[in-house]
């Protein structure tokens, strides 16, 4: 049971899928999304997670590819929204077709999720559909949210974390969760299991903050200082904003509030204004804390020590990660 051996199985599983033929239209763009790879962080954990409590962890790999195609469906739907031209260092389905496009397909993608799912047993498919359900339900809520806060002056640490909660951290922890369903886990250790994977996300999101302002362009693979140009509400703006004083705060809320400006001279102003005030210290420190309680978690499991080392490297790349 090694990561390789799970990414090989998922990445078979991916080219085997064929989600439908006709009309091209409807079809071609999910298999390009789909195509365009990622990292497949999600169905990787279902795959570790399951592998915790049976060396029988191959029939987890449709259901871990539900949320893997679940994930996609948001994106493509979520790009469209955002306006986004980019995904993956290409173009984006509703770029590449139309919007009406994007939105068929992706519903059509939403569809597929629940058929893969069907392939856990019968004696845990209705735990796991509900909880499926009540996830997808909040990674909208957390969407909403996000494009609320595009059009507020104030948001707060607390309403951004539970934003990201939604958005982000529900959708890997139910990965995790889902292994223990299959896995015969008790509903105690399942909910351990939801819980780290839980702090695993807020860190990764917090994470992904902090490579917006400080990534290396070529390790990241977008734009850096997106977040900044288009004032995005993250939690290093957050920060920002709550502790700047003075000719600092003026100086921040002068570049937030300019229409007309060079983007590059604009990340470097505001990137400056962040490092006078230690945010990218603050943020990091939050990351830790939410890595740590998921370490903590992880611990608790009472499951051998050596089928908990793959999630335990997992979780340690993801900290280290610089894409």
């Amino acid at each position: 049971m090694t990561t390789k051996q799970f990414i090989q199985a998922l990445e078979e599983e991916f080219q085997q899928q064929q989600y439908g033929q006709s009309p091209v239209e409807l079809y071609e763009p999910i298999r390009y999304l789909m195509s365009l790879g990622g990292k497949r962080l999600r169905p990787l954990m279902t795959l570790m997670s399951t592998a915790l409590f049976t060396d029988e962890w191959q029939k987890a790999i449709k259901p871990a590819t539900a949320v893997e195609v679940f994930h996609n469906f948001t994106l493509m739907h979520d790009d469209i929204m955002d306006k986004a031209p980019l995904r993956r260092g290409k173009p984006t389905v509703h770029a590449k077709w139309n919007d009406n496009t994007a939105i068929l397909s992706g519903d059509v993608m939403l569809v597929q999720a629940y058929e893969l799912m069907l392939f856990v047993e019968d004696k845990n498919l209705k735990k796991a559909l509900k909880r499926f359900n009540r996830t997808a339900a909040e990674v909208c809520e957390g969407q909403q949210f996000d494009m609320n806060f595009e059009t507020r002056e104030n948001v707060t640490e607390e309403e951004y974390i539970e934003m990201i909660r939604l958005k982000t951290s529900v959708l890997l922890g139910f990965a995790l969760e889902l292994g223990g369903i299959i896995g015969g886990a008790s509903d105690k250790t399942c909910q351990t299991l939801y819980d780290l994977g839980i702090n695993i996300g807020l860190g990764f999101q917090l994470k992904d903050d902090v490579l917006d302002v400080y990534g290396d362009p070529v390790k990241f693979g977008k734009q850096v200082g997106g977040d900044i140009i288009s004032n995005k509400k993250t939690y290093m703006l957050i920060e920002a904003l709550s502790s700047a004083t003075g000719e600092t705060k003026a100086q921040l809320e002068h570049w937030l509030s300019l229409k007309d400006f060079d983007p590059a001279e604009k990340v470097n102003a505001v990137r400056g204004i962040y490092d006078q005030l230690g945010i990218r210290q603050l943020a990091e420190a939050k990351i830790n804390e939410y890595f740590e309680k998921a370490f903590d978690l992880l611990d608790s499991l009472k499951v051998e020590a050596e089928r908990k080392a793959e999630l335990r490297a997992f979780a340690n790349i993801l900290i280290d990660r610089e894409v």
